[in-house]
């Protein structure tokens, strides 16, 4: 009898809300999930660090890889402690917006999928509340997606478990994972490099803030 084909993943994951809520979900749907966290020297290394704690905690094979060039090529908030983090004025993208940043991520993360015979890339981008970021679109995730197989002729499946989800329903999945308190107590998601509830007043604190309030009012009726 033929043995059963094991359904492997890579996970672009940065230890924050989003991406550590997909990793429980990868964690459950596949048999097999690596991690794959990039260091463009974002403003707080903590971001990795803490990335690599998670990783550890459940038994995740985690990868690190380098992409200091992003930093060099698109000065951002994330990347510059002299740029301030506040949101997009007058229709301009926030200034956390590290252009082509999704494209490389993603980019890489299908050749490491190749290369350790992966066949799923999942990512936590989300259309519902992505601050206006043009590389967390569905349209953009599925020509990527389409140029990705046809650049390495294989058939790789990018997943984005949050696409459709708000804030409030990424937190409703975390509590149908088992994972709330985990993603609520170990996660970064601070601009200004707080885990947990973090500073609660840049842009990706008040998002998250707004969210659980959201979903612990919802729970509370239910």
């Amino acid at each position: 009898m033929a043995e059963m084909k094991k359904e492997k993943a890579v996970i672009v994951f940065s230890g924050g809300q989003d991406s550590t809520t997909c990793l429980f979900w990868a964690l459950e749907k596949f048999d097999e999930v690596e991690a794959v966290t990039f260091d463009y020297n974002q403003r707080h290394k903590l971001e990795i660090e803490c990335a690599q704690n998670i990783a550890k905690e459940l038994g995740v094979k985690h990868h690190i890889l380098d992409m200091s060039l992003l930093n060099q090529l698109a000065p951002n908030a994330l990347t510059r402690s002299d740029i301030e983090v506040k949101d997009g004025e007058n229709g301009e993208l926030p200034s956390t917006f590290v252009p082509g940043r999704n494209l490389l991520f993603l980019s890489f993360a299908g050749v490491l999928a190749r290369q350790i015979g992966a066949k799923h890339i999942v990512t936590g981008v989300c259309e519902t509340d992505f601050s206006g970021y043009p590389d967390c679109r569905d349209m953009f995730i599925k020509s990527l997606n389409v140029t990705l197989n046809l650049a390495m002729d294989e058939s790789l499946v990018i997943d984005t478990p949050l696409m459709w989800l708000n804030k409030a329903e990424t937190w409703a999945l975390a509590d149908q994972l088992g994972a709330f308190d985990f993603v609520r107590e170990k996660t970064l998601t601070c601009y200004n490099g707080i885990i947990a509830d973090g500073c609660g007043e840049c842009p990706a604190c008040k998002l998250r803030k707004k969210g659980l309030s959201e979903y612990l009012s919802v729970r509370k009726e239910s």
